[in-house]
């Protein structure tokens, strides 16, 4: 019998990671290969960020992966005071909802974006940014 081998490379996503193991893994190797993608249901078309395996809409399983890529434009946003557990070190830091074509994706500004230059409508772009923790995840920076 062989044993076997467990797919845990979502351990490696974000600040804090809340889990090791999901159907998304796949999301973690795109980001180390310089692309932030979606999912996309093909038998409904319905596009999820983060990405999901399975579609609340039709319940199909059968899902392709999109890349987040291009410009995309800032819907709203907030400072955060007062983060989760796990995220205290971080704080002040500010989070936001940025529309890229179909999928609408959530967010953390660049830090090097001073208070400012962020506003409502501005052109973003998403991009997968290594973590001092040597994990991986993503951020907005301006377009």
């Amino acid at each position: 019998m062989t044993k076997k081998e467990i797919d845990d490379r979502f351990k490696k996503f974000g600040t804090v990671s809340f889990t090791a193991i999901s159907k998304v893994n796949d999301f973690i190797g795109y980001l180390e290969k310089g692309k932030v993608m979606a999912t996309k249901c093909k038998k409904c078309g319905m596009v999820f960020f983060p990405p999901r395996a399975d579609c609340c809409s039709c319940l199909s399983c059968d899902m392709e992966w999109k890349e987040v890529a291009g410009e995309g434009v800032l819907l709203t946003f907030s400072k955060l005071q007062y983060g989760p557990v796990g995220f205290e070190n971080d704080l002040p830091y500010t989070i936001g909802v940025a529309q890229f074509n179909e999928v609408k994706v959530f967010g953390r500004m660049s830090k090097e974006l001073p208070d400012d230059a962020i506003n409502i409508g501005m052109k973003v772009k998403v991009l997968p940014v290594q973590l001092p923790n040597g994990n991986i995840s993503y951020e907005f920076q301006k377009a």
